[in-house]
C-alpha cells in the first residue's frame, strides 16, 4: 500500500533550495512516529537533504544512480510498484515533489501537516490533487511561533 507524508503551506509549498520552510517540532516527532518501522520511498535531492540516516526505517532511494549508504536503490518507479504496491504494509513516499508526483495516483493515502502560511520564493511544490477523491480527517493541530497547522489524513475513496 502507498502512503505520503509532508507537510505543506496553504499553495502546497513544499520546499526551497531542497531544504524544508517550516521546522516544526511536532510535525518532525509526526513524521517519525507515522513512519517508524515501514519503508521510506525518496528521491536522490530527498536523501541527499537528510541529516543522516532515519532509524528504525528501510530507506529506498530512487535515483538513475547508484547511491552509496544504508539505503537500497532503486531506478524506476515500476520497479517500487512491483515491489510494494500491492503489499498489506504501508510504504511512504517522503518526496521530493517530482517523486511524489510520479506516485500520487497510486497512494491510498496521505498524510499531510497543513501550515496555515505561504513562502513566497518556495521552489518545490505538492502535486494537486481533488480533494473530492479523498476523505479527509484531522488527526492533530497545533501552532508554532504563532503558526496555526493541521495533521491531516486523507483516504482515497473507494
Amino acid at each position: 500500500m502507498i502512503s505520503m507524508i509532508s507537510s505543506v503551506g496553504k499553495n502546497g509549498e513544499l520546499g526551497r533550495k531542497n531544504e524544508l520552510i517550516w521546522h516544526i517540532p511536532k510535525d518532525m516527532k509526526f513524521f517519525k512516529n507515522t513512519t517508524m518501522g515501514h519503508v521510506v520511498v525518496m528521491g536522490k535531492n530527498t536523501y541527499e537533504s537528510l541529516p543522516g540516516d532515519l532509524p528504525g526505517r528501510k530507506m529506498v532511494v530512487l535515483s538513475f544512480d547508484k547511491i552509496v549508504g544504508n539505503v537500497e536503490t532503486v531506478y524506476s518507479v515500476e520497479e517500487i510498484l512491483n515491489k510494494y504496491l500491492d503489499i498489506d504494509e504501508e510504504v511512504f513516499i517522503i518526496g521530493g515533489a517530482s517523486i511524489y508526483s510520479q506516485f500520487i495516483k497510486y497512494a491510498n493515502k496521505l498524510y499531510l501537516t497543513e501550515i496555515d502560511d505561504e513562502c513566497s520564493d518556495a521552489d518545490t511544490f505538492f502535486p494537486e490533487f481533488d480533494k473530492n477523491e479523498w476523505n479527509r480527517e484531522v488527526l492533530d493541530m497545533g501552532n508554532h511561533n504563532g503558526i496555526n497547522f493541521e495533521m491531516c489524513k486523507y483516504v482515497r475513496k473507494s
